[in-house]
């Protein structure tokens, strides 16, 4: 009867360990010291990314007035170049839609895509235009940029006579100033804030409800990776929201060409680094989510959640190996490539928005219209 009795609660206490499946966490997370994580994320991460963000804009605005002073070929190469490191560099800011950057509409005002050409065409034919209005915003920022510089014509000698000879060259030369310039005061502005208090408040917001720094930054973190990753650079383009109908033309950096690959490559590459706690610029880890998880032993079907997570982004990353450098190009000729890669991501989405997000008890905070 002892032995019975005995295995039977052997057998129960088996039960408890193993049953829960996924987003099981067998450890306290209140416990988790958040403030040495928002610290890692605000001094290491955070603003050293809009801090090399800043930069890049500011040496595209030095070479969009080289330019319009003196409008070559030369120097309209050099300004694609400012332009696009700009772009990179912005990849890794596009996770914190909050404080300032959410007041300002930072995100709006430097990544609206498509850009609307038939607008741009318009404000620069009347030379009137506010670039401070929501309705502009697709109208400018980067994509804005894309047609300035590249879409405008077929080689940079038709491009260069819209800022030379052509009837309207003025509005030209004015509207790119103006383009860049909106984009350099609406990173200023949020940079500015974290140096000027919002660091400090940001550091201490350690609570647990949903408008802690961890509850809200997290959010953030979800909603890049499944709203401005998977839907608005693959999904909507490839025709996953659309019943099939393809949209290569509503793919990031149209005009290039060759660089929404990269660009989804680098915005990937910068969401991990934020998973692992990864400095800017850096080898060197701290804090992060990937320690968060490890710590309330958070596990899908018997495995490390954390470790999950990592092997789904070598996964995306292999994916996405296979796309052409222009997605655009891609959707045209093989769109099942581009499938594949919005299905790679969306199963890190799976992970990231339910199981992490149980794991940690934080609660979505923003629409989800399109479901997971």
């Amino acid at each position: 009867m002892k032995k019975l009795i005995f295995l039977l609660g052997l057998i129960t206490t088996i039960i408890a360990c193993s049953s829960g499946g996924d987003g099981d966490s067998n450890t306290n997370g209140n416990n988790y010291d958040r403030a040495a994580l928002l610290t890692n994320w605000a001094d290491n991460i955070i603003i050293p990314s809009y801090e090399n963000y800043q930069a890049k804009v500011a040496a595209l605005v030095t070479n969009a007035n080289t330019f319009t002073t003196t409008p070559t070929e030369a120097n309209l190469q050099t300004l694609r170049t400012s332009w696009f490191e700009a772009y990179k560099a912005y990849q890794y800011v596009a996770l914190y839609g909050f404080g300032k950057a959410e007041e300002t509409s930072f995100k709006e005002i430097s990544n609206t895509i498509p850009t609307s050409t038939s607008g741009i065409d318009a404000n620069i034919s009347s030379g009137s235009y506010n670039l401070d209005l929501q309705a502009q915003f697709a109208k400018a920022g980067l994509p804005g940029l894309d047609y300035l510089l590249n879409g405008l014509g077929a080689n940079d000698t038709v491009i260069v006579g819209f800022y030379t000879t052509n009837a309207k060259a003025a509005n030209y030369k004015a509207y790119l100033t103006a383009v860049t310039a909106k984009l350099k005061s609406a990173v200023d502005v949020v940079v500015t804030d974290w140096k000027s208090g919002f660091r400090d408040s940001y550091v201490k917001n350690t609570g647990t409800s949903v408008s802690g720094a961890v509850n809200i930054t997290t959010n953030n973190f979800v909603k890049n990776l499944e709203k401005d990753i998977r839907t608005i650079k693959v999904g909507i383009p490839a025709g996953l929201f659309s019943n099939g109908v393809k949209y290569p033309e509503k793919t990031e950096a149209l005009f290039k060409g060759n660089a929404s690959k990269e660009l989804l490559t680098i915005s990937i590459q910068a969401h991990q680094d934020f998973f692992n706690g990864k400095h800017f610029g850096s080898a060197t880890t701290g804090p992060s989510l990937k320690t968060y998880l490890d710590f309330v032993n958070a596990v899908r079907d018997g495995q490390k959640l954390s470790d999950l997570i990592t092997a789904q982004y070598t996964a995306i990353a292999t994916t996405n190996a296979n796309l052409n450098s222009s997605l655009a190009d891609q959707i045209n000729t093989d769109n099942t490539k581009v499938v594949a890669s919005y299905d790679a991501i969306q199963k890190n989405v799976l992970y990231t928005k339910l199981d992490m997000m149980q794991a940690l008890n934080i609660s979505i905070d923003y629409v989800d219209g399109d479901g997971d």
